[in-house]
């Protein structure tokens, strides 16, 4: 497997920030990247795994163990028992956009709302990546992962890994670690074969992005330029020449809160009701069973409200930073966090920190960070 002199981590991060690693190592196919990870679980050394490090803040001082970088590529077109639909195969490193370009010009739907998000492939489930309604819990089948208790490759389906708003088992919380640890060898996607024509939206949350109404009826590639568009206004898409695109994307996840805490917000704060459970298990032992089932239980359902409402109403506005610092809130967008050039992740941090402690004291609610976090601290 190819050894490379190791990079700071800082040129590999959309954030721009960290150190240099003790060891770097490049795995161009399956086989490089799991021999790599099986090396690296064998001497029990901290390791990490980076496709497009766009999900990642990482801290200052160099990483004391190896830096796996996924290279892989590639997209495999297979058929679906589900007539209309198609799969579609992809290796971890390959670039998410790229895979989303690729359906479009197939004329399949199902992540042509996801167009734009940065990173790679493998890391999609991970978080369970979406954008405007769109989810890859509702298109993924099944990932090849590599264990790290186990050391072996299996093929896990997507109901076997948590995937929920933003997380999955997989994902390492901050604060927490993955219940279960492992590495996205391969992706496989069901999507719906519906061509190049135009026709009716389904998601309203897509609709209301897109300023279109319930009956208007566009195509698939119509939808990825549009989104591109609204990403790009919002500094969303990378970019170069951009230090609005410097950032993690949305440092701060959407708040999940109960139905009550919602309704202690300001009426004007955007909010989604989340489906509830309409069918949970009920479970009566069977010495204790007298023939009576009760009737379930009418709950509300989990709101989603706007962390981005929810900083710019506690007074922190875009293009907000503290005095002297490197780190600011994008121009353009108030849930990016932004390396403004040659910004320390410490700064960054402290911005972070600032913003959580502002809108806790306006709304009593502490904003959880949605990148991993490795070796920083909020």
């Amino acid at each position: 497997m190819p050894e490379i002199e190791p990079l700071p981590l800082a040129q590999l991060t959309t954030l721009r920030t960290g150190g240099v690693p003790e060891r770097m190592i490049d795995a161009l196919t399956t086989d490089e990247l799991v021999a790599a990870l099986r090396d690296a679980w064998a001497v029990s050394e901290p390791w990490l795994v980076i496709g497009g490090g766009s999900n990642l803040f990482v801290g200052d001082e160099p990483f004391e163990g190896t830096v796996i970088r996924v290279r892989t590529q590639g997209v495999e077109r297979m058929p679906s028992p589900r007539p209309g639909h198609a799969r579609l195969r992809v290796q971890a490193g390959h670039d998410w956009d790229a895979l989303v370009a690729f359906a479009v010009a197939e004329g399949l739907a199902g992540i042509e709302a996801m167009s734009g998000i940065p990173g790679t492939v493998g890391a999609a489930p991970v978080q369970n990546v979406g954008a405007y309604g769109q989810e890859i819990v509702q298109t993924l089948v099944e990932v090849d992962l590599l264990d790290e208790e186990t050391g072996e490759v299996s093929t896990v389906s997507a109901a076997e890994l948590g995937l929920g708003f933003r997380t999955s088992v997989l994902k390492q919380h901050y604060g927490s670690l993955p219940l279960r640890s492992g590495v996205i060898l391969t992706v496989t996607l069901e999507l719906a074969e519906v061509g190049y024509a135009e026709r009716p939206i389904a998601g309203e949350q897509l609709r209301a992005a897109l300023g279109l109404g319930p009956d208007d009826a566009v195509s698939v590639a119509w939808i990825r330029d549009h989104v591109l568009a609204t990403r790009r206004r919002k500094g969303m898409v990378l970019d170069p020449d951009d230090a609005d695109t410097w950032s993690a994307g949305s440092f701060f996840q959407n708040a999940v809160v109960s139905a009550s805490f919602a309704r202690t917000l300001p009426p004007e704060c955007p909010r989604w009701p989340l489906a509830p459970d309409l069918d949970p298990v009920l479970v009566i032992p069977l010495e204790a069973y007298d023939g009576y089932i009760p009737p379930p239980v009418a709950r509300e359902s989990e709101v989603k409200v706007s962390a981005a409402w929810l900083i710019e109403h506690s007074g922190l506005r875009k293009g907000f930073k503290l005095p002297r610092s490197r780190a600011a809130l994008s121009t353009k967008h108030a849930l990016a966090l932004t390396n403004r050039g040659g910004a320390t992740a410490g700064e960054l941090a402290e911005l972070a920190r600032f913003i959580q402690g502002r809108v806790q004291s306006e709304f009593g609610l502490i904003l959880q960070p949605e990148p991993v976090l490795v070796g920083v601290e909020i």
